[in-house]
């Protein structure tokens, strides 16, 4: 005879979400949740009744008024009749204009500092060195004083460029750099520019996709292209070609001596050049040593595979070096390229009027808003370090091993 046993699980209990390891983690999760709540109501709740002790109230209508001061540089129109929002929005771009052309300068002086650093040369492997560790091991701020020292302090005055030739005192006859700020030609743009400016898109589109076509028919058949020199015509004729067949619609303002300073060109700040080249060279340095330890992660056996395949050195670095060095590259590259976004508050120290200078700065100091201002700017700061991390990270998957 075969006895048998209820199975049934017991009924549940309030001890089960303490005692059962089922319910434990769950109850650990729920409970710190509710603190955490509780702590950002209980933030909210202090900084209201404070601001009503105070006689404010939570409100951006500020944006909406005159911000009554003058911006220097500024990439689209503003006056000083227009709103707080306009003078966020120079800042804004300002801020955009200095991370991306850091984020350029500093990937290619990374990478050639971090190749280099791995050189047979003695005294070129010595020179990369001295060169990261010195830009690594002292704050940024002072590399951006330093620069704007030089800048103002070395370079000469204005009228020394007056004479019987003053082009011939130019950097390249047409860039003058002085001690109050740089002068750059500027571009004029004629009738027929914006074909030229479409034709241009178009082969920066046609050269991604050659890139691609030439990288899957190199894995299905072997053959390689020559594609550097096949983009480089891609980049360079079109363009020409149609430059030439319209009759040359964009010219160059060229900047000429005045009687205190000089006419016509771009302006470029001295406080802009300082930032931008202490941001690329101080962030470079990291790079550096991101590209070092992505080159000795690669085995040494590749190397030596693709010399005894009769590879040259510098076709074993950008076939089979790199790419693999990729894969350990461009995590800390991304840390790199925020880390560079996020210092180019420092601007504020030179006088570059950047997001900090003027919505945490003027604005703030204008309007009284200090909450507002300060919240607004941390979102903005947020936003474009998340779309710099999405980029990069995509760029990081395309890249990235794909196992079968």
């Amino acid at each position: 005879m075969s006895t048998t046993y209820d199975a049934s699980e017991p009924s549940f209990r309030l001890s089960m979400l303490i005692y059962d390891t089922r319910y434990r983690s769950l109850t650990i999760q729920v409970v710190a949740f509710i603190l955490f709540m509780s702590g950002i109501a209980w933030l909210i709740s202090n900084a209201y009744f404070n601001l009503q002790d105070l006689g404010k109230d939570f409100d951006f209508g500020f944006l909406g008024s005159r911000a009554g001061y003058d911006i220097s540089p500024r990439l689209i129109e503003y006056s000083n009749d227009s709103t707080h929002f306009r003078a966020t929005l120079i800042g804004l771009l300002n801020t955009l204009l200095v991370a991306f052309l850091g984020c350029i300068l500093a990937t290619i002086v990374g990478v050639i500092a971090g190749v280099l650093r791995l050189s047979n040369n003695w005294i070129t492997a010595r020179l990369m060195t001295i060169y990261v560790e010195a830009f690594r091991n002292i704050p940024v701020l002072l590399w951006i004083l330093l620069f704007f020292a030089f800048f103002t302090e070395s370079l000469p005055h204005p009228r020394t460029f007056k004479g019987e030739d003053p082009e011939s005192t130019l950097f390249l006859g047409s860039i003058a750099f002085t001690r109050q700020d740089a002068w750059i030609p500027a571009p004029i743009m004629g009738t027929g520019s914006n074909i030229i400016l479409i034709i241009f898109a178009l082969s920066l589109f046609a050269i991604w996709f050659f890139g691609r076509w030439a990288k899957r028919r190199q894995e299905a058949t072997g053959d390689i292209l020559p594609t550097f020199w096949i983009k480089l015509a891609i980049f360079v004729l079109p363009t020409l070609a149609m430059y030439l067949v319209l009759g040359r619609p964009i010219t160059l303002e060229y900047p000429e001596i005045s009687r205190f300073s000089f006419d016509g060109g771009i302006r470029v700040k001295n406080a802009m050049l300082a930032l931008w080249l202490a941001l690329s060279l101080y962030t470079g340095a990291f790079i550096a040593e991101a590209v070092r330890a992505g080159i000795l992660a690669v085995s040494s056996g590749q190397t030596e595979a693709s010399f005894a395949l009769g590879l040259r050195p510098n076709r074993t670095m950008s076939l089979v070096i790199l790419p693999q060095a990729l894969r350990v590259i461009i995590p800390p590259l991304i840390s790199q390229y925020l880390n560079l976004t996020k210092n180019s508050s420092l601007a504020i120290a030179v006088g570059y009027m950047d997001l900090r200078a003027t919505l945490g700065g003027i604005t703030l100091n204008q309007t009284g808003r200090e909450l507002e201002c300060m919240l607004l700017m941390m979102l903005i700061y947020l936003i474009v370090s998340l779309i710099i991390s999405g980029a990069m990270n995509v760029y990081n998957s395309s890249v990235k091993l794909k196992e079968r």
